[in-house]
């Protein structure tokens, strides 16, 4: 593991574009190398994007890969490189909305595209709380913790620990930079479309916006073309959010997140079963 952390480490010198091109490289590897994962991708992008041919959707997985393997090595210079060379890295619009931020209980949903960590520097102009997943090896535990917390205070709350903590850091004026895009079982959860298919979807942004009266800011990063770095989009704060019906907002926010999959379909978390979970009955989407 450490010589896997110096490698990363001397990553970070690289130039951009030579770095992307690397990681676009391991990613072609691993579109070949890792069949259960390409299938899963491939699984996803046959339920949620019908309309394309097998070729299209081959493509955007192909691609998909490589994104995802790119976004890891240059987490490498998220971790090591210069403040000032970030800063000319990361294209922020239209601006953070700090006033907004600290004017009263927050939540930034950052959907699971393959850059959310640039989206996570990009909002640390204050503290903020998040979801952490402890790792079994100390030292890459060390210097992912490291990472998060170079960019200011954050306030890490692991999963098992509950709503509490949460609850707890926007009653202390800590936005919550939220992931709830996942499967994470019928606990918590309701099945909403998610392209036009149930899928498992956590109610827990409504839920949490009702009860602390936060608002929700949408903030997604992707990659700017040619190696140029990264672009982070906040967007407008969710007017009349979450509403009455919760169900309705939960569809709300897959729709929202829809969207911004078509702007850039290839950078979204497809490797992830997000369809595992299916209603009582009904069989299995990845064993097809």
């Amino acid at each position: 593991m450490r010589l896997l952390i110096l490698f990363m480490w001397l990553l970070h010198f690289l130039p951009l574009p030579i770095l992307g091109r690397f990681g676009e490289a391991v990613g072609s590897l691993m579109y070949v190398m890792i069949p259960k994962r390409r299938k899963i991708t491939l699984t996803n992008l046959r339920l949620a994007m019908p309309e394309l041919s097998e070729q299209e959707r081959r493509a955007i997985a192909h691609k998909h890969f490589q994104n995802y393997a790119r976004s890891i090595f240059e987490r490498s210079l998220l971790w090591w490189a210069p403040a000032e060379r970030l800063r000319r890295l990361i294209h922020i619009e239209p601006a953070v909305p700090q006033a907004e931020m600290e004017s009263g209980p927050t939540i930034l949903l950052c959907p699971h595209f393959v850059c959310l960590d640039v989206a996570g520097v990009a909002s640390r102009v204050i503290p903020v709380s998040t979801i952490y997943v402890p790792q079994k090896n100390k030292t890459f535990d060390a210097l992912l913790r490291r990472g998060r917390e170079r960019w200011g205070p954050v306030r890490l709350i692991t999963r098992n620990e509950g709503i509490k903590p949460i609850l707890r850091a926007l009653r202390d004026g800590l936005p919550y930079f939220m992931l709830p895009d996942m499967d994470f079982g019928e606990k918590d959860a309701a099945f909403v479309p998610f392209f036009g298919v149930p899928a498992a979807t956590l109610t827990a942004l409504p839920r949490l916006a009702a009860t602390t009266g936060a608002k929700v800011i949408p903030v997604v990063a992707t990659f700017l073309p040619n190696y140029q770095g990264w672009r982070v989009v906040f967007y407008p704060k969710w007017e009349n959010y979450p509403g009455e019906d919760i169900l309705e907002a939960t569809r709300r926010m897959n729709a929202f997140i829809e969207e911004r999959v078509r702007e850039a379909p290839s950078e979204y978390f497809w490797t992830h079963k997000r369809y595992k979970t299916r209603p009582p009955g009904e069989p299995s989407l990845y064993d097809l």
